[in-house]
């Protein structure tokens, strides 16, 4: 008798235009005949010794819905498919952060009543992965698939929403979102054993056991990632980093770490687009240099600054269509080849202009301060202490300078836990925070670590 993962339901959405994975179980050396909606193919496969099978089917541009069939000594019917774009998002409590309000911290987005009613988007398909925690990887997964309407749509991650939402109405393809994160989860539990053990900055990481097995290494990618290989996807998005923001020099070897494994997994270089943690009162600067480090230091990476949509008491802000539709606009830009902007200003270099120090930047059209004259820089000297500074845009640059500092060596931006930053480009997307020393701490005025 054969079966397959729950990934292969009704109303489940395949990536178009591919050869697509497809597999299961089923009796020792048992044959299989796959038969498709969209052309009048078969697809004949076997199961080895030990009942396995996996095999693709390739799959035609955007549309349906279709049926698949699957024969072996039983059959398999599954209806409603459609054929779109498949993305997996991931991460902790701001990816999971639902769009309807479920109490205690899942409070909804901003007029979530409102948001839930004009939900009405039934190409697009939500694969909710069910929470489990695995001390092996496994191979089956619990989920199934809705389609987005008023009434699913409270469940749906309400970043995953904005993204999927976004794509729809730019490229008119539907949207497959598989939906696996976990609130409080540092990125450790969603990376396989090996990477870590094989690591010598990382394997460390394997004592870090925790009383919560939520937490613990592994054991999210062992119940919630692994089981997804090899489904054929276009890519990752992440909101993750709040659980590892104590830990950010760490944090700049784990997270390409992640990355890298899950491309491994996948055998190709996808995509894998993220935001930048919020800002916080509690959450320090250095997480979100080693986020931007990994943006800037692995290829095909996107990063979502969302200083101008945080909570400085609030770990979990509501407004999570400003994350969401910044993480579609980079796939519409880098993925489907659309003429976008996706980032904001990038701190590219400096150079020292007597007692000014001038500041360069990728993706720094149309610089602008919002709201009145720049904000959030400080300066130094030789002291290494830093002090408020006046900054000004000249010609997409800024030159920093302070009347306190003759010397000038090093420029700060936004470099406190909840910064009030109004450095944009032209398309109204906000510098990342960033410094040009190096240095773990620096002292600003008041002789307060930054």
């Amino acid at each position: 008798m054969i079966s397959v993962p729950a990934l292969f339901a009704d109303g489940m959405v395949l990536q178009q235009k591919h050869a697509v994975a497809i597999w299961g179980w089923g009796k020792p050396q048992e044959e299989i005949v796959i038969s498709v909606g969209w052309n009048n193919r078969k697809v004949k496969t076997k199961t080895d010794n030990k009942g396995n099978w996996l095999t693709h089917i390739k799959t035609p541009q955007a549309g349906g819905p279709y049926s698949i069939q699957l024969v072996g000594s039983n059959t398999i019917e599954i209806h409603q498919v459609l054929i779109g774009e498949v993305w997996i998002c991931s991460g902790q409590s701001n990816m999971e952060f639902p769009l309807g309000n479920e109490g205690k911290w899942k409070t909804g987005v901003i007029d979530y009543e409102n948001e839930m009613a004009a939900a009405n988007y039934p190409n697009i398909r939500l694969f909710q992965v069910k929470h489990t925690v695995a001390q092996e990887p496994q191979l089956r997964i619990a989920g199934k698939w809705e389609a987005c309407s008023p009434e699913t749509a409270g469940t749906f991650s309400a970043v995953a929403y904005y993204f999927a939402r976004k794509l729809i109405e730019a490229t008119g393809y539907p949207i497959g979102i598989i939906h696996a994160s976990w609130g409080g989860t540092p990125a450790e539990s969603w990376v396989k054993k090996e990477v870590l053990s094989e690591s010598t900055d990382l394997k460390h990481l394997l004592n870090r056991q925790q009383a919560v097995q939520s937490r613990s290494p592994n054991t999210l990618y062992n119940g919630m990632i692994a089981p997804l290989v090899p489904f054929t996807i276009k890519g990752f998005i992440w909101y993750q980093g709040e659980s590892n923001s104590d830990r950010a020099e760490e944090y700049k070897k784990l997270f390409p770490a992640l990355i890298a494994s899950w491309r491994a997994d996948w055998q190709q270089d996808l995509p894998f687009y993220f935001v930048q943690i919020a800002p916080h009162y509690q959450k320090n600067p250095l997480i979100r240099e080693a986020q931007l480090m990994t943006f800037q230091q692995v290829r095909n990476t996107g990063m979502v600054v969302v200083t101008d949509a945080a909570d400085s008491l609030d770990i979990h802000p509501r407004n999570k269509q400003i994350p969401g539709e910044r993480l579609a606009r980079w796939a519409l830009a880098k993925t489907y080849k659309q003429k976008l902007i996706c980032s904001g200003p990038i701190y590219r270099g400096m150079k020292i202009e007597g007692n000014k120090i001038r500041l360069f930047f990728d993706d720094a059209e149309g610089l602008n301060a919002r709201d009145g004259s720049l904000r959030e820089f400080v300066i130094c000297g030789g002291d290494s202490v830093f002090v408020s500074a006046t900054a000004k845009i000249e010609n997409n640059t800024i030159l920093v300078s302070s009347q306190m500092v003759n010397k000038p060596i090093a420029v700060r931006f936004a470099w406190k836990n909840f910064p009030r930053s109004n450095l944009y480009n032209q398309v109204g997307l906000p510098a990342s925070p960033f410094r040009t020393d190096v240095w773990v701490k620096g002292i600003d005025r008041d002789k307060k670590e930054s």
